[in-house]
């Protein structure tokens, strides 16, 4: 569990009534003026015109193209900067909806399991590629003209659309919040609950693979084929996800996070955490602590 001693992150309180299923909010802008946040609901949010501006999703600091759709899980931190984003006007459309709109037992039905692979992903936050973005967009621009029951159809057609979306790209990193991906295989689920737990120690494959009862090399390859990605891929995922977290919420020193995190050494923290994250420790705390304090 990560030690918060003064996260500061603002909870918003959404317009969404308990009585609406949804609420879709489209403003023209001059700048981003709302500071890191978070909510209970789920929300798509779509970004023209505002190329050069910054994204911060969980763990992920990225630059917006001139348009952009990013759907978020509930109570993942987000915010956007004006940063480098020279529009002198950009708009900026919001969807909020409960996280019980399409309950669990909605969303098990075959039909709908894409959309339930969707809302799972929404906890590390999904940025739609642009051909995607491209299709959809005169549909969400076209949704606060329809109302009621007919309003509530189109919003899930528009999430059916969505969940058909091929190179879709996950934001965050797993370890950045406590909530845990599902995987359809129990062997997965229990490799990852492992992992959750000893982080912050040396951890082999050979030992991993005792967990899973399977050799070690045939382990290798069931994991790569069931989660896309290498052990080790894996696991600097989850311990740069937890180290993320300490950088955005304590003011323990980037030695003792890394150390902390599982990683033997400051050098090959500082190198994995570039290579990934596209900015060093140092930078994602800056980034981190003045979309908390200040309107950029």
């Amino acid at each position: 569990m990560h030690q918060v001693l003064a996260p500061n992150v603002m909870r918003e309180i959404t317009p969404l009534s308990a009585g609406d299923c949804f609420t879709i909010t489209s403003r023209e802008r001059t700048k981003f003026d709302f500071p890191l946040h978070y909510h209970d609901e789920y929300e798509l949010t779509l970004l023209l015109n505002a190329k050069g501006a910054k994204r911060v999703i969980g763990n992920s600091i990225g630059v917006v193209d001139d348009a952009e759709l990013v759907f978020i899980g509930p109570n993942l931190y987000h915010a956007w900067f004006t940063h480098q984003c020279k529009s002198q006007s950009f708009t900026e459309i919001t969807i909020q909806f409960h996280q019980d709109l399409f309950d669990e037992h909605f969303l098990n039905r075959n039909q709908f399991c894409l959309i339930r692979n969707m809302f799972n992903n929404a906890q590390l936050g999904i940025l739609f590629p642009r051909d995607t973005v491209n299709n959809i967009v005169e549909r969400i621009l076209n949704l606060k003209q329809k109302t009621q029951f007919a309003a509530v159809l189109e919003l899930l057609s528009i999430l059916h659309t969505l969940s058909l979306s091929a190179n879709t790209q996950l934001l965050s990193d797993i370890g950045f919040s406590d909530e845990k991906l599902p995987y359809k295989s129990r062997r997965i689920e229990k490799v990852f609950e492992f992992l959750f737990n000893n982080y912050e120690r040396s951890i082999t494959l050979t030992e991993v693979a005792k967990i899973a009862n399977m050799p070690a090399t045939s382990f290798s390859r069931f994991f790569k084929k069931r989660t896309g990605k290498t052990f080790v891929e894996s696991l600097n995922e989850i311990r740069l996800g937890h180290a993320s977290r300490m950088l955005a919420d304590t003011d323990f020193n980037i030695t003792t996070i890394a150390y902390r995190c599982g990683f033997n050494n400051i050098s090959n923290f500082n190198r994995i955490f570039k290579l990934k994250k596209l900015c060093v420790p140092k930078v994602f705390r800056e980034t981190y602590n003045s979309g908390k304090k200040v309107y950029i």
